[in-house]
């Protein structure tokens, strides 16, 4: 979408400055490549988030590459970084699976990451691709999401199936598949409280909401995106395992893209976990969920002054 790298390179300005002005300030006035200029380089990526793990792996991955390539400038470090960087993300962008008739998509996450504003984002976004959408407010703890959801659902133009405060939200989900398939709707997309990741009783409930959609369905819910906070940083990994372990994850969404210098996470997200970021949140507005385009994000992190859109 025109625009959107601009915007993408706009959204992580402070990342940027966390971790490639590092790199660059690192490597200003080195004449060698050096072991110390290795240690510092991976004190930089993990203060920026990438974390340990992956960070030791990317200056390995660079220390084999100079060696190979016969580099001696410190300079060229930046380059092949962002080369590193772009293969641990990936070379294709992991699309949301919505062939199924309806696509059931369920929306998991802890308190305040920005899930019920995204579910928001997901469903005005189905809407403009032509898809007749249902919104589901499976978040029964607070009377406050209910009608969080509610309002959304008026605002881009949605039905949302609810209960009363309380109830039980796998009944909650099982009415609103009934009515999916009686109205021909496209795209389900269930909201969930915003529970704690190391709650237990509130992971076995998200376990029976995933029997009871299987069941009402076989195969949903075709969708398990996790919304993660990245201002979070490193702690978004360790929600990721969990909820993953818990109920299986089919994708992730990044949130607060555009307000952290913790976007380094991402990097660290895709090498470590077998999940795949689908959606970045860079901005507050209904267009501003946009799909992770792996190579370009990485293009844009390493964006200098003058870089604008491709084409």
């Amino acid at each position: 979408m025109a625009g959107f790298f601009n915007r993408l390179k706009e959204s992580l300005t402070r990342t940027r400055q966390n971790l490639v002005q590092k790199v660059e300030e690192l490597v200003t006035g080195r004449t060698r490549i050096d072991d110390e200029l290795y240690d510092e380089l991976e004190e930089v990526l993990i203060s920026a988030d990438v974390g340990a793990e992956t960070a030791l792996e990317l200056v390995e991955r660079l220390r084999q590459r100079v060696k190979a390539e016969k580099i001696g400038d410190p300079a060229g470090l930046k380059d092949l970084l962002q080369q590193e960087i772009a293969k641990v993300l990936g070379e294709r962008t992991a699309t949301v699976n919505l062939e199924h008739q309806p696509a059931v998509v369920l929306v998991v996450g802890v308190n305040g990451v920005g899930k019920t504003t995204t579910i928001a984002k997901l469903a005005h976004r189905c809407r403009e691709e032509g898809r007749q959408v249902l919104l589901v407010a499976g978040d029964t703890f607070r009377a406050a999401a209910i009608d969080q959801l509610e309002v959304w659902g008026r605002r881009i133009g949605v039905e949302v199936i609810r209960h009363q405060a309380g109830a039980d939200p796998a009944a909650v989900a099982f009415d609103a598949l009934q009515a999916a398939k009686g109205r021909g709707v496209d795209v389900v997309i269930m909201d969930t409280a915003g529970r704690l990741h190391n709650k237990t009783n509130l992971m076995e409930e998200l376990k029976k909401v995933n029997r009871v959609l299987n069941r009402a369905m076989p195969g949903a819910p075709h969708e398990t995106l996790l919304v993660l906070d990245a201002t979070t940083g490193q702690n978004a990994i360790n929600q990721a395992r969990i909820f993953d372990e818990a109920i299986g994850i089919t994708g992730l969404v990044l949130t607060k893209l555009d307000g952290t210098a913790k976007g380094g996470v991402v990097v660290a997200i895709r090498a470590e976990l077998a999940i795949p970021v689908k959606f970045v949140g860079v901005g507050e507005g209904l267009d501003d969920l946009r799909d992770f385009d792996p190579a370009e994000f990485a293009r844009a992190l390493f964006a200098g002054d003058g870089e604008e859109e491709e084409g």
